[in-house]
């Protein structure tokens, strides 16, 4: 069974899982192309940082970043090969879609590639669509933006 739980990413095993994340971006897409947040920052007072676990192994996680106005943003979202295909993603997003509610978020966005179907699937189904460049980011044709607004608790 999945657990999902606000941990921090300060764990031995979260960052083994991070560097996993970082080796799979990379060979996905170039340097300029992967929008990480480093660990450090992971652990900042603006991050809501989630752990999930099967059998007690970290096996994904997922950040929600908040902003101003109601705004906020999902950052490294990550499930090991071994997991995928068992609910871990769908679980860690339900995660943090709960906390963004209870932190009145109204708009959650991300950033992830075109190269990862299985992540832009998973987000397509819980209703989020695609949008332009939004904060910092840059038009890149290896960036997929989007967006999903939460309705009010």
């Amino acid at each position: 069974m999945v657990t999902v739980t606000q941990e921090s990413p300060l764990q031995s095993d979260v960052e083994a899982l991070l560097r996993q994340s970082d080796a799979f971006s990379a060979a996905l897409y170039p340097p300029e192309s992967n929008h990480m947040l480093a660990l450090d920052a992971l652990a900042g007072p603006a991050v809501r940082f989630f752990v999930a676990r099967l059998d007690g192994r970290a096996v994904g996680c997922g950040g929600l970043v908040l902003g101003k106005e109601g705004k906020a943003e999902i950052k490294r979202m990550f499930v090991t090969d071994a997991a995928r295909g068992k609910g871990v993603g769908r679980a860690i997003l339900e995660a943090i879609e709960d906390v963004a509610r209870r932190e009145d978020v109204r708009v959650i966005r991300l950033e992830t590639g075109p190269k990862s179907q299985q992540a832009l699937s998973l987000y397509r189904s819980f209703g989020y669509r695609e949008r332009g460049p939004f904060g910092a980011y840059q038009l890149d044709p290896l960036s997929v933006f989007m967006q999903k607004k939460l309705p009010p608790a």
